[in-house]
């Protein structure tokens, strides 16, 4: 278990160097620059402002200057919030998405797991019918149609949910319901196929004719290999909700870090573009690796190798 887990944070490692690498020079593909806008400062302004970031030295001496300060720990200034460094943007920014996705996640497995199986064990009746058909309205419908509704009907028309910010619990019902909904469905059908096919093999059937009871035969042995796909999926499931809320945090007005990436990117900030990344990458990579592990714990029969 130690060799795997080392060899994983290498490939980890490795996988981070790379996004950053390819991001940095994508990045500085794009036509235009940080101090463009439509107000256009003056050509020795850009220059000083230019000179200040180092961003007059040739493409490659700025790769190293800032490869070199990310070892360091250091991810620069932004280039658009004066003052403000890019560690300070994603420690105040990325606590409010944790949260939110976070909850988010949270229920979208106690809704989508029981809701799975609950359509495998009445595969064909109008119980498993009636949560197929929701599970593919909830993969089928995005994300802002989720808002729109749910803003509209609960917030405009029975103004019973507030539909901006996060300043108390009612706040986090519409975006979580919007964050959670597309997760639900699609875990409720992984787990439902994924149930289907493990209560049809031989062991299931030998605990059911030596008299085990249902409720022990599927939830003792058959959830906890069925939930192997699951587990697969929430682990990046994760890291995409916490920081990928791009839409749902931009119509809610919430400040968390997808609002700030899109911003960035917006505004051509190139420090922000990357830490956050970076960020990004990590959480991903991170959870992929957390997944693997956990597959060991939940199923002893797996070789890491």
């Amino acid at each position: 278990m130690g060799r795997y887990i080392l060899k994983r944070v290498s490939a980890a490692v490795v996988t981070i160097f790379l996004v950053a690498t390819i991001t940095f020079f994508l990045m500085n593909l794009v036509p235009g620059g940080p101090f463009v806008s439509e107000k256009s400062i003056s050509a020795q302004a850009q220059a000083a402002l230019n000179e200040k970031f180092g961003l007059d030295k040739p493409l490659i001496v700025q790769y190293k200057n800032y490869m070199v300060s990310i070892l360091h720990g250091d991810f620069g200034l932004s280039l658009k919030q004066r003052g403000r460094t890019v560690m300070e943007i994603i420690t105040s920014r990325f606590p409010v998405s944790a949260r939110l996705g976070g909850i988010s996640v949270l229920v979208a497995i106690l809704i989508g797991i029981p809701l799975g199986c609950t359509a495998a064990i009445n595969r064909g009746k109008w119980g498993d019918n009636f949560i197929i058909v929701i599970a593919t309205c909830g993969i089928a419908v995005p994300s802002f149609v989720i808002c729109t509704v749910g803003m509209y009907f609960f917030g405009v028309h029975l103004g019973i949910l507030p539909t901006y910010g996060l300043t108390s619990p009612a706040h986090y019902v519409l975006p979580v319901i919007a964050l959670a909904f597309y997760p639900t469905a699609y875990i409720t059908r992984l787990m439902r196929s994924s149930m289907l096919d493990v209560i049809g093999q031989d062991y299931i059937r030998t605990s059911k004719a030596k008299g085990v009871s249902q409720f022990i035969s599927l939830f003792k042995h058959a959830l906890r290999n069925a939930i192997l796909p699951v587990v697969t999926y929430v682990g990046p499931l994760l890291a995409y909700t916490v920081t990928g809320s791009f839409i749902v945090e931009k119509i809610f007005v919430i400040p968390g870090l997808g609002g700030q990436f899109v911003s960035s990117i917006t505004n051509r900030d190139y420090t922000v573009i990357m830490g956050t990344t970076i960020c990004l990458a990590t959480l991903v990579i991170v959870m992929n690796t957390i997944v693997d592990i956990v597959y060991k714990i939940i199923d002893p029969r797996i070789q890491l190798n």
